[in-house]
């Protein structure tokens, strides 16, 4: 029995193996056959590709030479068209050449005659100056002032009686020059804004996932948990399974991995098989589906700003901004918008639409790039930007410059600068609570305060600059920088705030007195 037992169960091994073996050539044999079939369908879609283009450029050729036949007979019809022309204006030409001697030769009797008559003008002016000098001298001695000295006298006494009325009329010019610039640029501003047309979005940090029925949450979880683990250590992220009826929540903060968490998942309840070998596949199939899509959005944002293309590496980039977020909001939104307010203040101030629209989308893709880039991502944006082909020195300096990390160079960096601070601080753009901002205002203030030699300080600009301002008596130049320098390291060590924050330092003296 025990000898029956052993041979049953080698006999049970080896088929075992030999079906495992089987398996293993089988698949292997479909595998080729698939590489197979596919090289030969790329071949033939390259032939094909090949005889199109044969056919396009013969097409071309012929329409070219047709198009060239045609301009050579225009240019044909035009040349016998000017030489016609030109035959009569050389017969115009004789007659206005006869008329024309005839009036030089009036003109050279007319010459003459002034010439007379210029003379004579001389004479009488020679004439003049020697009575004025005479008059002249018998007023010195008269006076006992010579010309140097009255006039010096005469410019003091009308420089006493004009210099309040200069003063003021200086005043007055500044101050209507810089209310006019005001003026302008608020209007500027409020057109560009009024004419946006942009909603608040938030994007969340959880997905839910809706179930054909409540017993696909058990197989979801699988057996042991199986396969809940699985699933969340490839795509990295966590599945929150709890009594809310068919559906499931996907929580991440990493906006790409929770698409390509959410794809997989579909794709698993759609199919109704759940184990590790086909979440791995599901999930290796959503992220080729998310690199996909990266261009389709990094194209749809050049179709809705009707701009020109881009190299490929470049729309890539856009495209990956889609996934990225800045304090909530979503940072391709974000480009779209500033592109937007770029191009209508750029309308308003008469600069190049297209130009502007250009810088403002590609002011924030230094954000999605690598550490092969050093810098900030202004800066290596602009890098990237130059490294890919962009010409205009005007869109490569308007990104680099619109943290005030470099000085702008055209008015294209102000301009992103300024609808970058628009797109950011508008109402609901941005998901930052009001305690939360009341407080980061609170802080910065207190920082500020903390320091000896400060009266007081303010921050403005939505907490994205604090002004100092510091006793003149008890601080100096020196000191004001030193003050300037603490701030900042201290708001670096002990705040945390999007974007960067601007410190001035602001020491100024004043001196009144009354005239009784």
């Amino acid at each position: 029995m025990l000898l029956l037992a052993q041979t049953s169960l080698a006999t049970h091994l080896a088929l075992f193996i030999g079906g495992a073996v089987l398996a293993v050539v089988i698949g292997y044999w479909w595998v080729i056959r698939w590489i197979r079939s596919a090289k030969e369908q790329l071949e033939e879609q390259r032939k094909m590709g090949e005889r199109e283009n044969e056919l396009q450029l013969r097409d071309l050729k012929a329409q070219q030479d047709l198009e060239w036949e045609k301009k050579r007979m225009q240019l044909e019809s035009e040349w016998q068209q000017r030489l016609r022309e030109a035959e009569h204006q050389e017969r115009v030409a004789g007659q206005h050449r006869e008329e024309l001697e005839d009036q030089q030769r009036r003109l050279q009797e007319e010459k003459q005659e002034q010439e007379d008559a210029r003379q004579k003008l001389r004479e009488q002016r020679e004439q003049l100056n020697k009575e004025q000098q005479e008059l002249q001298g018998r007023l010195e001695s008269m006076t006992h002032f010579d010309r140097d000295a009255a006039r010096e006298a005469l410019m003091e006494e009308v420089r006493r009686d004009c210099d309040l009325e200069v003063r003021e009329l200086r005043s007055e010019m500044l101050g209507k020059a810089e209310k006019e610039i005001q003026h302008d640029a608020r209007r500027v501003l409020l057109t560009a804004m009024q004419r946006l047309a942009s909603t608040a979005q938030h994007d969340v940090t959880a997905t839910i996932v809706s179930l054909p029925t409540e017993d696909m949450k058990g197989r979801i979880i699988g057996r042991e948990g199986r396969n809940i683990k699985s699933f969340e250590s490839m795509t990295g992220t966590t599945l929150l399974i709890d009594e809310t009826p068919n559906s499931v929540l996907i929580s991440s903060f990493d906006p790409v991995r929770r698409e390509v968490a959410r794809i997989a998942l579909e794709a698993l309840v759609r199919d109704g098989r759940i184990h590790p070998s086909s979440i791995e596949d599901a999930v290796a199939e959503a992220e080729t589906e998310v690199k996909q899509s990266v261009i389709e959005y990094g194209e749809e944002a050049l179709r809705r700003l009707r701009l020109g293309r881009l190299h490929p590496e470049v729309v890539t980039c856009l495209g990956r901004l889609h996934y990225r977020l800045s304090n909530n909001q979503n940072t391709l939104d974000h480009s779209i918008e500033v592109a937007n307010l770029c191009a209508l203040m750029a309308a308003e101030l008469g600069l190049d639409i297209d130009l502007a629209k250009r810088a403002g989308l590609l002011h924030d893709i230094g954000k999605v790039l690598d550490e092969q880039y050093e810098g900030s991502h202004a800066v290596a944006g602009a890098n990237f930007l130059k490294r890919y082909g962009e010409e205009d020195d005007r869109v490569i300096n308007a990104v680099a410059a619109h943290h005030h990390e470099i000085s702008p160079t055209s008015a294209y960096s102000p301009l992103v600068v300024v609808a970058d601070s628009l797109s950011a601080m508008r109402p609901g753009a941005r998901a930052d609570s009001f305690d939360g901002y009341i407080q980061r205002v609170r802080n910065l203030e207190k920082i500020a305060r903390s320091f000896e030699g400060v009266t007081d300080a303010y921050a403005i600009q939505a907490g994205r600059e604090i002004r100092v301002i510091v006793s003149p008596e008890k601080i100096d130049d020196a000191s004001s920088r030193r003050i300037a320098r603490e701030v900042r390291r201290r708001i670096e060590d002990e705040l945390q705030y999007p974007g960067t924050i601007k410190v001035t330092v602001i020491r100024e003296s004043r001196i009144t007195e009354t005239a009784k």
